[in-house]
């Protein structure tokens, strides 16, 4: 059972999906702290909701800070619209949700109702979400899991989004599980990173 903590930006909805699938028993990990990087992020008063312990921090080093107070092996990126450096020792173990199929619509400035935008833009017939590990660079870690979804050409980005969030939830406790049953370790050595 992996020991984690969330770290969000927002409305806190993929918390909510974490929190729902803990307690359904179908994801097999315990929040040990919720971390923000918004002073008023919907997710932190969730949290508090829930039960978990919930921090505002303003920068890397400082949710580092609280997560050093803390037992946790993975951290979950749940809409952190930033760059996140871990400690050393969680260097690995830091997982992400990219709301697209990875290599494709990534990178700096790629998230959230951006990448709908572009997908649409684009004609994909086609989108999805890929669980990641993150590293130093924006959306190129080891791929965990990837889901696929069949577009209309009337969908919107709305719609794609909605499509694709409902997909996330499904597919973001499968890969902590997964990470849980294989270990870290053998995601970065399956790509030789």
């Amino acid at each position: 059972m992996r020991k984690m903590a969330v770290l969000l930006s927002g409305s806190g909805r993929t918390l909510d999906n974490f929190h729902n699938c803990i307690k359904a028993g179908t994801l097999y990990a315990e929040i040990q702290v919720v971390i923000a990087n918004a002073v008023d992020a919907l997710g932190l008063k969730k949290a508090k909701q829930y039960g978990y312990p919930a921090f505002y921090a303003r920068d890397n080093e400082a949710a580092n800070q609280i997560l050093a107070g803390y037992e946790v092996d993975l951290i979950a990126l749940a809409g952190y619209l930033k760059l996140y450096t871990p400690p050393a020792h969680l260097k690995r173990c830091v997982l992400n949700i990219h709301p697209a199929l990875l290599p494709s619509f990534c990178g700096a400035g790629f998230y959230g109702h951006r990448v709908h935008e572009a997908v649409k833009a684009r004609g994909c017939t086609v989108s999805g979400c890929s669980v990641h590990f993150a590293n130093e660079f924006y959306d190129q870690g080891p791929i965990v899991l990837q889901r696929c979804v069949a577009l209309e050409d009337s969908d919107t980005p709305d719609d794609i989004a909605a499509r694709v969030f409902a997909v996330e939830c499904e597919v973001y406790p499968e890969a902590i599980n997964l990470v849980d049953l294989k270990g870290v370790d053998y995601f970065w050595n399956r790509v030789g990173a």
